[in-house]
């Protein structure tokens, strides 16, 4: 990406060096009304979990959405997918749900939104 790409990537390391995660986000995609920005992606190592660091990935995008002048946020999840109560742990509230397709099989995702993500973001 650019510096002046508006779509960031941050990256969780290992002691080691070694990647363990990502998060990354920018402006919300779709002309959402009410939710500017959107944390596109997030992954940590499942052995890695309940240690802060998703936590700290999620903090690094919102730090970088408010910096941009965006305080509202939304993400979408596979409802299948255990780890999105993480989302719910950091206070998003689930908005709606919509089917998707990937490779001709059908998938339900769910949206979390934030109405003020100020609260998740890192300490300055």
């Amino acid at each position: 990406m650019s510096p002046q790409s508006r779509d960031w990537v941050f990256v969780a390391e290992d002691d080691h060096g070694e990647v363990i995660g990502f998060a990354c986000g920018g402006p919300e995609r779709e002309a959402d009304p009410a939710y500017k920005g959107e944390l596109y992606a997030i992954y940590l190592l499942p052995q890695h979990h309940r240690r802060g660091i998703g936590r700290a990935l999620t903090a690094a995008v919102v730090g970088k959405l408010l910096d941009s002048g965006i305080t509202t946020m939304l993400i979408w999840a596979l409802a299948a997918n255990p780890s999105r109560m993480f989302y719910e742990s950091l206070g998003g509230r689930r908005l709606r749900e919509r089917e998707i397709t990937i490779g001709g099989a059908a998938y339900i995702e769910v949206a979390y939104g934030w109405d003020d993500i100020t609260p998740l973001a890192p300490a300055r």
